[in-house]
């Protein structure tokens, strides 16, 4: 049982090394390329389609209605950040099942990563629909004095997305090598089932977050009506 996958090194030369996040994080980001690349060679608009495409118009189709529910308009816009955010974590969690596999979701520096992305990506984002004057008073609505409270908001929101994702997903793989030690095999499997769910909902739970955030950051300010003044009665 490892606390990290940290700790487990294939390859070291002097300061440059190959652990297991590495390892398999580049391994998880080409099984997702090849799996896009193969889902998507040969999309068709017919009515005749696929099982791997109906599956697919599922998968985007549902990520889509999220977005929108949220409070993104313009969901396409999101929708490759915020899928293949979603879509990383959920296939992380799910290839646990495979033997060896260490998850790189268990290591605070890729939790870390994913949730500097988002930090990134809430910028940009509200840089690009709100551009950049309005969204820099944002920092400063409704009065300058909330800029620094606003700033270390950022600051600490990004900090609570990794530990949580970390946390939950360490967590549930140290309970279940504890059990392996401890108990016979059927109740870890029972537990490792449990343990895909929970990695599941934490995954929809760090997306939707994501969303949130750029939501907010995207958000426009319409300026209030002026009032009319009264004509007063006309003769």
């Amino acid at each position: 049982m490892h606390l990290s996958p940290d700790v487990v090194v294939y390859w070291q030369l002097g300061f440059f090394k190959i652990n297991a996040t590495i390892a398999f994080t580049w391994a998880l980001m080409l099984l997702l390329t090849l799996g896009s690349v193969l889902i998507t060679r040969n999309l068709s608009t017919d009515l005749k389609r696929s099982r791997w495409q109906n599956f697919l118009e599922i998968i985007v189709t549902g990520i889509e209605q999220q977005i929108t529910e949220i409070g993104l308009h313009n969901a396409n816009k999101y929708l490759g950040f915020l899928g293949t955010l979603f879509l990383f974590l959920v296939t992380a969690n799910i290839c646990t099942i495979i033997p060896g596999y260490e998850p790189p979701t268990a290591s605070l520096s890729t939790t870390a990563a994913l949730a500097l992305t988002v930090f990134i990506a809430v910028p940009m984002f509200g840089i690009s629909e709100q551009g950049m004057g309005n969204y820099l008073k944002s920092y400063m609505d409704p009065t300058f004095i909330m800029l620094p409270f606003n700033i270390i908001s950022e600051v600490s929101r990004t900090l609570a997305l990794a530990v949580r994702l970390f946390g939950n997903m360490m967590s549930g793989a140290m309970i279940i090598g504890i059990l392996l030690t401890i108990t016979p095999f059927i109740f870890p499997i029972i537990m490792t089932a449990l343990g895909l769910l929970t990695g599941l909902v934490q995954a929809y739970i760090f997306t939707i977050l994501a969303a949130v955030y750029i939501a907010a950051a995207t958000r426009t300010r319409k300026p209030k009506p002026k009032p009319q003044s009264d004509p007063g009665p006309v003769h």
